[in-house]
């Protein structure tokens, strides 16, 4: 009998690589639990702070406001918090902000405006001034992210035990381990132990770092290929040193993205989305047919 791998591993067996697949997650909205996580504990935890409709309520603001809500929990053995850690921020050049909520339990949070959390720019609770390191442990719903977002996790607690949590799911099992920078708003996959360390030590810089990076969240998968492509080719690494616009779509494999620097220099990007030409079967979700994104050309800086 054929033992199948995880869809991780499969993923690195077959070649593919993480660029451009950071999720649509504009703002976040993060909530402790030290109990047990079972495969719907966000769904649980949603339902006793905000009521029974909340998980598909949560569902909607996701898709049409960005906000995804993420249970948090530190690494290690927990108990339970006088008061648990809530956190609200956003992810947007231009509107990126990242408070502590003052809740004594969370059954507080059902009068929170969560319009007001995807959208407004903050002023709902005390300013976090550095950033969070988000980490997907969520076994219950992919394997994967247990056994390779863990290790990460605590490698990253020895060194920064105050910005540290794993956190449930945010998108992307077969890049485990996964990491959210919050409000950064970057998002990596395939991190190891050691892999990770770069990128957390960046992050305390204001920085991004290349290796690993899965991309900006918040903006169109074309997009996110172009700004690491121009990051890689200019060297530029602070957060918003790359901006790209809406990508010029040329059919539905390619794009043209124009992605402008904090240099003043505007550069063009042809993108295409294409089969990596192999397949195979994982134990998490069966076949897999990956793709990849491939920059096609770079036109050199044109007059902004």
């Amino acid at each position: 009998m054929i033992k199948l791998p995880h869809c991780a591993a499969l993923a690195r067996q077959l070649g593919e690589r993480p660029t451009g697949t950071a999720s649509r997650i504009r703002s976040v909205l993060l909530i402790e639990h030290t109990g047990p996580w079972a495969v719907d504990v966000r769904e649980r935890v949603l339902t006793e702070c905000f009521g029974p409709s909340a998980p598909e309520w949560m569902d909607e603001l996701h898709v049409r406001r960005g906000l995804r809500a993420l249970v948090i929990r530190r690494p290690g053995r927990n108990s339970k918090p006088e008061r648990p850690s809530v956190f609200a921020g956003g992810c947007e050049p231009g509107r990126r902000w990242l408070e502590r909520l003052p809740v004594d339990r969370r059954t507080d949070l059902a009068d929170l405006d969560l319009t007001e959390v995807a959208l407004g720019p903050g002023g709902l609770g005390e300013p976090v001034a550095d950033p969070l390191l988000l980490v997907c442990v969520h076994g219950r719903k992919d394997a994967c992210c247990a056994m390779l977002g863990r290790p990460v996790a605590d490698a990253l607690a020895a060194e920064y035990p105050d910005q540290t949590w794993q956190c449930t799911h945010f998108g992307g099992d077969r890049w485990a381990g996964n990491l959210l920078v919050a409000p950064h708003g970057f998002m990596y996959g395939q991190l190891r132990p050691a892999s990770v360390m770069p990128v957390a030590a960046a992050a305390q810089r204001g920085e991004v770092e290349l290796d690993n990076l899965r991309g900006r969240v918040g903006i169109d998968p074309f997009a996110q290929v172009a700004e690491i492509a121009i990051r890689e080719r200019t060297g530029l690494t602070g957060l918003d040193d790359t901006l790209a616009g809406v990508p010029d779509r040329q059919g539905d494999d390619q794009a043209v993205v124009e992605v402008r620097t904090a240099t003043g220099a505007l550069f063009r990007v042809r993108v295409r989305h294409t089969p990596l030409g192999v397949h195979g079967h994982s134990v998490c979700s069966g076949e897999a047919r990956p793709h990849r994104f491939e920059v096609l050309d770079i036109e050199m800086p044109v007059p902004a």
